[in-house]
């Protein structure tokens, strides 16, 4: 079976389900926590559940599989998966980063892997020359988002890996906002991906979930050794619901994208209230032709900068259907301020340094109708139009 829709349903194949006594068609849960020897001397592939588990087997090849990979993790996080790729490292390697990365990977860095004396150098992965003159001898990767967070540039998987590869470096992708649907970064050239899958993969907002994958055997035992040495293992609870969101991801960000292009029609409109839109494959775009070159699609988010006759926090106080809530890629519409949630962590100067003002809006646009997203969105650019006036009348 090699059509993607196909893959997303039956993941490897029919016999890759597990369950030849029943017949049944999903995945069993498989909750044991151990498994019975045949004898003393035998070979068990599952002995204990932590180690293997037949469930998030299933997924680990899933992933694998539509990633067109050899080998697939299950982590209990994205930020356990991210954790996960950076235990390859040792004391004294360097890491070249994106400048523009989710808060929380730049926690993880700042406040925990330089206590291990890893260096980082953070760059703009769109200006190619500043990511190579990064390089150090003792740098050993390149790490970056290929859709960033929270401003949409694209960067290049293949031309990095390019320079990764011509420098003996690897190349590690965070593809959360794309998915294997939109984009198969390892045929681009990574060496490495990662996925929060608590997004558009998991896609319902109802199960924390990372997910890495590779084609590197020596990577692949490294990873495996952290997964069943420390045990941030996805549960097999969990390995269910990702399984189940993954089966309908085509269609989900098929309306996601066509909800995300009436809403930024409707935003474009805009322009007494909004500043600045930032999407994918926007004409006009330093980053438009990589998008159409290296992408499947754009996906659902959108990012905006108000002008300063709206109030930001009594915009996204305001909807009534989209919810102030952190997180994207889920069937609800969700909005947020960047400066003040998902980028809380970066130090204001960084903020500020990269363009993450309090006006700057995230909008993860749902499965709903459009005409009532767009509804929504009207009746708050009103409410904290209105309130800026009022105050300014003060």
């Amino acid at each position: 079976m090699t059509g993607f829709n196909t893959k997303l349903v039956y993941g490897k194949g029919l016999n890759n389900l597990h369950d030849n006594c029943t017949g049944a068609v999903n995945v069993p849960l498989y909750q044991s926590t151990t498994y019975a020897f045949k004898d003393i001397d035998g070979e068990n592939k599952y002995d204990y559940s932590r180690s293997l588990n037949p469930t998030r087997e299933y997924l680990e090849d899933q992933i694998a599989c539509l990633e067109d990979a050899k080998h697939g993790f299950a982590y209990a996080s994205g930020s356990a998966a991210i954790h996960a790729v950076f235990t390859l490292f040792k004391p004294g390697d360097h890491i070249v980063v994106s400048k523009n990365i989710y808060g929380g990977t730049f926690r993880l860095i700042n406040d925990y892997l330089k206590n291990l004396d890893i260096e980082f150098t953070q760059v703009d992965t769109q200006d190619l020359a500043d990511v190579e003159s990064a390089i150090k001898p003792n740098t050993k990767a390149i790490y970056f988002e290929t859709i960033d967070n929270p401003f949409m540039k694209v960067t290049s998987v293949k031309h990095i890996a390019e320079i990764a590869h011509k420098h003996g470096v690897f190349t590690i992708v965070d593809n959360t906002f794309l998915t294997p649907y939109l984009q198969q970064a390892l045929n681009l050239g990574a060496d490495i991906v990662i996925h929060s899958a608590t997004k558009y993969l998991g896609g319902h907002s109802d199960v924390i979930a990372g997910l890495v994958v590779t084609n590197n055997e020596e990577v692949a035992d490294k990873l495996y050794f952290c997964q069943n040495a420390v045990g941030g293992i996805l549960a097999p609870e969990d390995c269910m619901l990702v399984i189940r969101g993954i089966k309908t991801l085509s269609v989900r960000l098929d309306r996601h994208i066509q909800n995300a292009q009436k809403v930024l029609q409707y935003l474009d409109s805009k322009t007494d209230e909004i500043k600045h839109i930032y999407y994918p494959g926007r004409a006009g775009d330093e980053t438009d032709e990589i998008a159409r070159n290296e992408l499947n699609g754009y996906g659902g988010v959108i990012t905006f900068e108000l002008n300063d006759n709206i109030d930001p926090k009594a915009f996204v106080n305001s909807p009534e259907l989209i919810w102030l809530a952190v997180s994207l890629g889920s069937v609800e519409s969700l909005i947020e301020l960047p400066y003040y949630m998902t980028h809380a962590e970066l130090p204001v100067e960084e903020r500020n340094k990269v363009g993450i003002t309090p006006q700057l809006v995230r909008l993860s646009v749902g499965l709903e109708d459009s005409e009532d997203l767009i509804a929504d969105l009207e009746q708050a650019f009103a409410k904290a139009k209105k309130l800026t006036a009022v105050e300014s009348a003060k």
